[in-house]
């Protein structure tokens, strides 16, 4: 037998032998491929990813949104960047918590995790794939893709490759995003796509790569390296981010992609994801730093503001060099100087501060989480209510702590005196002028400033009171930064602004023997280096808790929309008198989130006694009374209220005794019981007013209500009988206490019945539907809401009895508030008023202000005087007697 002829016979023999291993060795089946992950990997190799899968956290929030995904949807999970880290990560922590979890990794290749026996497997398929059709077979025009999807395994594409870019555009290999479109048009299943992120770095990206960048990868697109090295050495400053995922076929029902060819659509749809991804990062590092200088550059080499500036100078015959100078010197003035050392720094001070003198930070992670969505889709302008000048610190320290960027913050110029102005800039502050009446230059700096940092996208927090409230209660707003950042937006510096009213309370607040000298009428001490070192004096004291609360963010775009305002119509008249009310509508947000505390109830059933002594039980019987109200409200309370409210009331009444507030009378020395006998310190009765005005807001509409049920001086009475009462005050006290315009006089009075009569005050008339009835324990309650009236009463009938003798513009506004308090000191030593809280500068500023509004300017206003005294002096005997 020749060669040729034992070859030929012997080939086919071992075709067959190969055919017959190959066969066993694929089990039945072919598909075998190395992008599939059964995470079936050697011992080691589990040990090592589950080590490094634990070192990251992944909040409830995140998981939140992998539970909420219908059961039956086809998962598939979109990272920006291709990194076999993020596939191992899902698909080791979304399997141990029975979620859906990534197998199916499209263009991964996961050789070195397989084991032995598998990576033949794939290697035979290919190979035997290859004989028979001289090419090597991929998962999607084998359609092992699909029906591996369809069988509910789910997938994980990365979005930006080089490589895989690479094959798409050049040798037009399949692109996993166009095969999910085409799937979602094939089935009736939902394929919903989760877009996530691992961040290895936290802080903003710089415009300037540094040699760190070259050497080690970008914050955004770190090298493997800085990776490995961050997560061994600092695997609590990673964040894992999950965005709100993606339905494809709500996204293809689009009308502007269901217009396209399934080639754009899958353009479409990547750059949908990209934008998310970047955003949901941009939420959490902040947008990319630009330096102080590059800042002042862009401002002064704007367009639009070098016309103005040429103009400017022109009108006033200045040389325009001087007009230059000028502005860039009210930059300098103005600007932050945005330094993530220094925060860093501030961060480790403050949390050693804060620990020091607060028992907690109370804050609901829920909304930090509700407004960390927001803050990707536009800028957030934070609106805090302003208290205490620990409020520029605790915002932005709240937001670090959560992973959110710290915000630029509008502070008063007076604290950017050395050392703290630079610290304060380089944490985000960027500093205005008390007023800016005559500047019209630095009014226009000042307003392209706030534009710049909209552009840029930074967050930016405001305070609407202008300055600290000194009594406790919000004060009436000052719009002027709300309007130029509403401005702003109308010029097109970003797209959205979302608002969020922030409410920040205190146990107690460190500056509150520097209230009581001011609101008494002494003189506010400057922010030196010297008052700064004396605060050492704090640390040596506890405050009890802080209690923060973010309020749901406003769209103001759709705000905009729903009003169906267009502000670009609007007459310049017409556009303040928007920005009022809408600047109120933010304070009414703040008021409806304040946190009730145990000192602000405490202090209200304290003050709220006629007499300056009680006995424990009474006040105490008040204190339920005004629970209960704020129950049937659903007011927000603090823990220690939900907790333990016994507790915390006993709590609050020794720490007033040792505070000096309150004192055991004489014949009461010992052990404290309900019937032991308090007095009231009337050098104190400021400070208690401070705390009771602090939760006065959700008693003031049930305060006017049961005044004018006194009024009517029946047993039997109608809600229509209160109405004009009702207005009455509400007008009177307008300045005192903002309410919402949107809900009326008579659907207010009719929330007040309903809680009165919750609480047996009054109840329906039998005989007649429309009327009421006061009970006979009704009567006492009913003093018990007007006595948060009281100090306001006397403080307006002081400001009438001044303005009686003098003549009309003899001061200036300044001059006569601290005249009437002068006159009001005077009144109190003769016992011609009762209540030293009345002695309020704000109350008298805030009165004087009234009345000139309604004519009333001096003694030749006699008749509108007499008018005011007779209702208010009414008012108080039926509230006192």
């Amino acid at each position: 037998m020749s060669l040729f002829q034992t070859i030929k016979n012997i080939v086919p023999n071992t075709r067959a032998k190969v055919r017959k291993h190959i066969d066993y060795l694929l089990a039945d089946t072919h598909d075998y491929y190395a992008g599939i992950y059964p995470g079936n990997s050697s011992y080691l190799i589990k040990k090592i990813i589950a080590h490094l899968v634990k070192k990251l956290s992944f909040d409830d929030h995140n998981l939140d949104k992998i539970k909420n995904i219908e059961k039956e949807s086809i998962v598939i999970f979109a990272s920006k960047n291709k990194r076999l880290f993020d596939f191992l990560y899902f698909h080791t922590k979304l399997k141990a918590l029975d979620l859906p979890f990534p197998e199916l990794g499209f263009d991964f290749r996961f050789f070195f995790l397989l084991p032995i026996k598998r990576v033949a497997r794939i290697l035979l398929s290919q190979l035997d794939y290859f004989l028979h059709h001289f090419h090597v077979k991929d998962i999607y025009t084998s359609g092992f893709a699909q029906k591996e999807l369809t069988n509910k395994k789910s997938g994980f594409v990365c979005l930006i490759e080089k490589e895989a870019f690479y094959k798409r555009f050049i040798k037009s290999t399949p692109d996993p995003l166009f095969h999910l479109i085409e799937l979602q048009k094939q089935t009736d299943t939902c394929v919903v796509i989760v877009p996530e992120d691992i961040i290895y770095v936290t802080k903003p990206r710089h415009k300037d790569p540094r040699l760190g960048d070259i050497l080690f990868g970008t914050h955004e697109k770190p090298g493997l390296l800085k990776r490995v090295y961050t997560l061994i050495r600092y695997p609590g400053k990673t964040w894992v981010a999950v965005a709100k995922p993606v339905n494809l076929k709500e996204f293809l029902s689009r009308p502007e992609i269901e217009r396209l060819d399934a080639e754009f659509q899958t353009h479409r749809l990547r750059s949908h994801l990209v934008d998310i991804l970047n955003r949901q990062r941009k939420s959490i590092t902040g947008p990319v730093l630009k330096s102080r200088q590059e800042i002042t550059e862009d401002i002064l080499t704007r367009k639009s503001l070098r016309e103005y500036l040429a103009d400017y100078a022109a009108k006033n015959n200045i040389p325009l060099y001087k007009i230059n100078k000028q502005a860039a010197s009210y930059i300098k003035e103005i600007a932050a100087n945005y330094n993530l050392r220094i925060i860093n720094i501030l961060s480790w001070i403050l949390n050693w501060v804060f620990k020091n003198i607060f028992e907690g930070l109370v804050v609901n992670q829920e909304e930090i989480n509700r407004m960390r969505e927001k803050s990707t889709e536009a800028p957030l302008i934070l609106i805090p209510c302003h208290k205490s000048h620990l409020d520029y610190l605790l915002l932005p320290y709240v937001m670090f702590k959560n992973n959110m960027p710290c915000p630029h913050i509008a502070a008063g110029k007076n604290l950017s005196f050395w050392p703290l102005g630079p610290l304060f800039r380089g944490g985000g502050a960027f500093f205005l002028r008390r007023t800016f009446k005559g500047a019209q230059l630095y009014t226009k700096i000042f307003a392209a400033y706030l534009e710049k940092l909209l552009y840029e996208g930074f967050n930016i927090k405001i305070f609407i009171e202008g300055g600290r409230s000194r009594t406790g209660k919000l004060l009436t707003p000052r719009p002027g930064g709300l309007s130029m950042i509403i401005k702003a937006y109308m010029n097109g510096a970003c797209d959205n602004l979302f608002f969020v009213p922030v409410f920040v309370g205190y146990d107690r607040v460190l500056e509150e023997d520097a209230y009581l000298k001011e609101i008494e009428g002494g003189k506010k001490n400057p922010e030196t280096l010297k008052g700064l070192i004396n605060t050492r004096k704090f640390l040596k004291k506890k405050y009890g808790k802080v209690y923060i609360k973010f309020d749901e963010p406003l769209s103001f775009k759709d705000y905009l929309k729903a009003k169906n305002i267009d502000l670009t119509r609007t007459t310049d008249e017409e556009y303040i008198q928007f920005v009022k009310q809408f600047a109120y509508k933010l304070i009414n947000s703040i008021n409806e989130n304040t946190v009730v505390t145990p000192h602000g109830i405490i202090a209200s059933a304290i003050l709220n006694d006629t007499q300056n002594h009680f006995v424990k039980e009474q006040m105490i019987e008040r204190v339920n009374t005004y629970m209960n109200l704020l129950t049937f409200k659903n007011a927000e309370l603090s823990d220690t209220l939900i907790m333990d409210p016994d507790n915390a009331f006993n709590t609050v009444i020794n720490n007033f005794i040792s505070r000096n507030f309150i004192e055991l009378a004489d014949d009461d020395e010992g052990e404290i019981s309900d019937n032991t006998t308090f007095i009231v310190k009337h050098n104190k009765r400021a400070i208690l007013d401070y705390y009771k005005n602090s939760v006065i807001s959700f008693f003031v509409p049930s305060a006017y209500t049961a005044v004018a049920i006194l009024e009517i001086d029946r047993f039997n009475f109608s809600l229509s009988d209160l109405v004009l009462r009702y207005k009455f005050l509400q007008k009177m006290y307008t300045d005192e206490f903002s309410y919402d315009e949107e809900i009326t006089p008579e659907e207010q009075i009719s929330k007040c019945i309903k809680g009165f009569i919750n609480e047996g005050i009054l109840v329906p008339d039998t005989t007649s539907a429309d009327m009421l009835k006061l009970t006979s324990q009704g009567l006492r309650k009913l003093k018990w809401f007007a006595a948060f009236l009281l100090p306001f009463f006397e403080s307006y009938k002081t400001t009438l009895l001044f303005l009686e003798k003098e003549k009309t513009d003899k001061y200036d506004a300044k001059e006569q508030t601290k005249k009437i308090q002068a006159f009001g000191s005077k009144l109190y030593k003769r016992n011609n008023i009762s209540l030293k809280e009345s002695l309020s500068l704000v109350n008298y500023r805030n009165a004087a202000t009234y009345f000139a509004r309604n004519g009333i300017n001096g003694s030749e206003d006699q008749i509108q005087i007499d008018y005011y005294k007779e209702i208010i002096d009414r008012l108080t005997r039926l509230t006192v007697s």
